[in-house]
Order: C-alpha cells, then structure tokens, then sequence
C-alpha cells in the first residue's frame, strides 16, 4: 500500500456532515452525520451502491451540489479551512489548484464542439496562465504525462474522435493541470473495460506518487478499494456503516452490510467454477460467421470467422473489450442482423435465412435482454403491460390470461405483486432489470441472449440478478448467451466462454481452463486486470469475510 503520514493534518476532514435535497413532497436527508479524513498522499476510498450517498458527499466537498441539494450542517476542511459555507466564486479560486475532480462520464463531461487542447488550457487560463504558447506547451505535457500517443494531434483533435478511455484520461489531464492537493475520482472507470480501467487507475496511482496527491475515490467496486484505496470509507443510506484500513476491513468486516458487500463483490469472493457440461448435441452451433459493414468507401470487418457451440441448459460468456465484436455476435444470433458469411444453428435450426412463419417460431424461442434497464423499457406503460407485450404482439392470448400470466412471471423473477401497476420510472434499477428478464420470458424461449445484463448494475443487486438468472436456468433448462467485459462475472454465471479480441475468437473452452490455463496473452491481460486480484495476492487472504 501508500506510505502517507499522520503527522501532518488531513488534507481533508469532513466532519458530521449532513445534506438534504429539495423534493416536491419536501426535503430528503441524504447525508447524515457522515465523517472521515483524507491524509496527505493518502487514497481513501467511499464505497457504497447507488443512494448511498458516495457522490452527494464528493459533489458536496468539492462544492458542486445540485441547486435543490443543501448542506443542513457539518464541516468540511480542506488544508484545515472549513470550505462549506463559502460562495461559489470563493471555490472557484481553489477548485483546479487545491481540489480538482475526475467525473464519471466523459462523454457528457467535455465540450463536443471544443478542441481537446482548448479545454485543457482553459483550467490554466482560469489560473492565471496568461501566456499562450506556455499553456500550450504545458497542455502537450499533460497530455503526453496521461499516456496519450500523438499529443500533439489530439489538442486539435475533438471529444468524438476519442475513445472512452482516451476522453477519461483528457479529463484527468485537466484534474492534475495544477497538481492539486486532492483529486476526487467519482467513478472514474465505471463505464471502460477492465483493461482500460485497470491502465487508467494505475495512472492516478502513477500521478498521486508523482505529485503527493491525496485521492478521494467514489467507487461502487470493491475490487478497485481493494486494490487501490489505504483505507475505506463504506457508506449506506447516507450513514458510515464502517471505516478502517483497507487490508484489515476486507479480511473482517464489522458490519453486517460491509459483509453483505463483500459476499457480493465477484472479484473478492472465492466462488467454485461451473461443472463441464455433458455431451449433447450443442443447442447453439456459430460456424465461420462474420460479419463486414461499409463505412464510406471502406469495409470494416466487425466479425471474422468465429465459432463456438454452448451445450443446452448452460451459459457460454462472450466477453473482450469494446470493439471486440461480442455485441455485433449478439445481434447476428437474435435475428437482427445478417452475418455476411456463416452459419447460426439454434435448435437444429439454420437462422441466418429464416422467413415467414419460420421466423416468427425463431423469434419466439429467441430472446434478448440489453443492457441498460433505464432505456428498454417504455416509460408510458404500466409493468404488466410491459411484461405481458410479447404476448400481445404475437396474439395468442387474451387479455385475461396475458395478466395473469404476466402476474405469475412477476412474482416467480422475485418483484412484489403491486409493482404490475407501476411505471418503470418508480423501479429502482435492479427492479427495471428484473422486469426485462420477465419480459424476454413470457414467451417461454429456448435460448436468451443477455447483453451486458447486469453491467449497469450496483454489486449487490448483481449479484441478486445472477442468482435469479441461475435459478430460472436450472427450472426451466434455459440455454444463455452472456455478453459482458466483466470476467469476474464471467465465473459465477457461465460454463464455457469465448474470449474475442479484433472480432475473432483468441480463446475459447470451459471457464475453468480458461481462467486456471489461459492460452493467450490477450486473455492472460484481461484475467490481470480483473480489480481485486492485486490485494488478494499480496496480502494473501481470502476474501469472503473472514481473515485467516
């Protein structure tokens, strides 16, 4: 871990602090009484699920509340200054140069119609960097410190011609423009692949070495806190459930939450692999299919020759990084596209040229959950009426029978009865999920394909989805397609998987051999950058509660 020391004050001391949003039925406490310190060159670490209250608390010290949210009491010290009443204009002066922020999402985060460059040099001009040509010289610097190849070509380049790991680390970029005496990195990986991630959090590690910067990480992941953090912070419901260094915290947690955590977190838990499948005629055969799109005068070949077969009744994973071709796969093998060459044998059947009442039967044994619960589901209708659409669609009920079973699916993927009148806006997103899993079922189908399922999702209510998705396999012999770039859900779900990289399969076999024996060094990266792995050979322990 970090050397820091406690003889000098904390660059951060938050104590008792307590904050409130403006609601249209009043005001709702969302912080309460919450303390914690951050030393100098320290990384410390809140953790919690999605309204635990990590973010408010972050957007709160670095003074970035939304306008209905309020700081009812409590302090905030930074360099032992108490900056919670002070205006905006007043933390203007010290956010970049004191405290700076690295938010989670890129993409809504720099300016789509600004040059990269400019808007690193606009934190230095804010400061005072008068001189034009210096600020460029120091903005090629940064972007150069931040791994980016071709500095030069990306201060004129703009946001949409990056990818997202290179839009995060422009964003860091300007975090560290000033060295500030404390970063705060709000999920600053939550939406890049493992690899990605693993590179850029070696960086602010690499820079807060570099600089003696302290780290406030606001992070859903155990695995990045175990690898990354000195101590963690564990928030729920806007209280501190516990505190304490990171080693001794993980091997015995105090409280019950802490431990429900860290039973949740795949990376931290020892799980057994699943058993090798037995021989049968594989329910699935993908045979050479690939797939070429036209991009102006030119043909990208998204998907090259890839094969693969999943026995029925278990789960093959399809993971790799973005661009790797799994989620084009996806789209081939549920009929919404045609592969340029190849076969896709679902049930004995060839699918690639399917018409008419074939079609129909094909997309009724076929169906496909996405990724993102917020945006699949229609926020005019009511949850029964979602659920109950396939059968509406192909008519073979009536009214009646299709709520009742909508009901029964409902209650039987484990959400309460009152929630069929409800609009999905009032799920939380675990719930929303839950509801798309009914939705893909009502038609009872052979095969489910799952499209980064569970990725949007907090640890705990991931790990729910998973067992759910196992249960519903082992009652009604479901066969699943799991698309993910998470390889550490990748052992808990699947029997057999299939690494791409550049559209083509590098690896494939059962999970087991993979993850023990991987062929590859493409896969052997993947299964380094898996977050919780680094603590745990280090330190040696077990992480499933209990120290050795």
């Amino acid at each position: 871990m970090h050397f820091f020391s406690h003889a000098k004050p904390p660059v951060l001391a938050v104590d008792n602090l307590s904050i409130s949003y403006a609601m249209a039925d009043g005001r709702k406490q969302v912080v309460n009484s919450v303390s914690f310190t951050v030393g100098a060159g320290e990384v410390v670490a809140l953790v919690g699920e999605s309204g635990s209250g990590k973010t408010t608390t972050a957007q709160a010290v670095i003074g970035l509340l939304p306008d209905n949210g309020r700081i009812d009491g409590g302090t905030i010290r930074l360099n032992e200054a108490d900056i919670s009443a002070w205006s905006q204009r007043r933390l203007d002066a010290v956010r970049g140069q004191v405290i700076s922020l690295i938010p989670q999402d890129p993409a809504s985060t720099l300016n789509p119609v600004q040059p990269i460059g400019r808007q690193v040099e606009e934190v230095l001009a804010l400061h005072g960097w008068r001189n034009g040509k210096l600020r460029r010289q120091r903005v090629i610097e940064l972007l150069t410190r931040v791994g980016l190849n071709e500095p030069e070509l990306r201060y004129h380049q703009y946001p949409h011609e990056l990818s997202g790991g290179m839009k995060q680390r422009v964003l860091i970029a300007i975090a560290v423009a000033l060295r500030p005496a404390l970063i705060i990195a709000d999920e600053p990986t939550s939406a890049l692949d493992v690899t990605v991630q693993h590179r850029i959090l070696d960086l602010i590690d690499e820079l807060r070495a570099e600089f003696g910067t302290s780290v406030l990480l606001v992070t859903h992941d155990l695995g990045v806190a175990a690898d990354r953090a000195d101590r963690i912070v564990v928030l729920r419901k806007g209280e501190v459930q516990e505190e304490g260094p990171t080693g001794l915290l993980l091997a015995a947690p105090k409280s019950a939450y802490a431990r429900q955590l860290l039973s949740d977190a795949p990376a931290l838990t020892k799980t057994q692999f699943k058993p090798a499948p037995r021989a049968a005629e594989p329910a699935v055969v993908v045979e050479g299919v690939r797939q070429v799109f036209p991009v102006g005068a030119r043909q990208v070949v998204a998907v090259d020759s890839l094969s693969f077969s999943i026995a029925p009744g278990t789960t093959h994973a399809l993971v790799g990084e973005s661009g790797s071709g799994k989620t084009t796969t996806a789209r081939s093998i549920v009929g919404l596209q045609k592969p340029s060459a190849g076969s896709i044998v679902i049930n004995g059947v060839e699918t690639t040229n399917l018409i008419g009442a074939a079609k129909r039967t094909f997309r009724r044994d076929v169906q496909l959950v996405y990724q993102n619960p917020f945006s699949s589901l229609d926020p005019s209708q009511t949850i029964i009426d979602i659920v109950g659409e396939p059968l509406r669609n192909f008519g073979t009920v009536s009214r009646r029978d299709r709520d009742e079973r909508a009901a029964e699916l409902t209650e039987k993927i484990g959400l309460p009865i009152d929630v069929l009148k409800r609009h999905p806006r009032a799920l939380s997103g675990g719930q929303r999920q839950r509801v798309a899993i009914a939705r893909a079922l009502i038609l009872e189908p052979r095969f489910v394909v799952l499209d980064e399922a569970v990725s949007a999702l907090d640890v705990t209510v991931q790990a729910q989805i998973l067992e759910l998705l196992t249960e519903l396999q082992e009652q009604l012999g479901l066969t699943y397609l799991f698309v993910t770039h998470d390889l550490s859900v990748v052992r808990q779900i699947a029997h057999t998987v299939t690494v791409m990289q550049a559209g083509r399969a590098v690896e494939t076999g059962l999970v087991s051999d993979v993850f023990t024996n991987p062929s590859t060094e493409y896969t052997r990266a993947l299964l380094a950058a898996i977050p919780g792995r680094a603590l745990a050979a280090r330190q040696n322990f077990e992480f499933a509660g209990a120290a050795q």
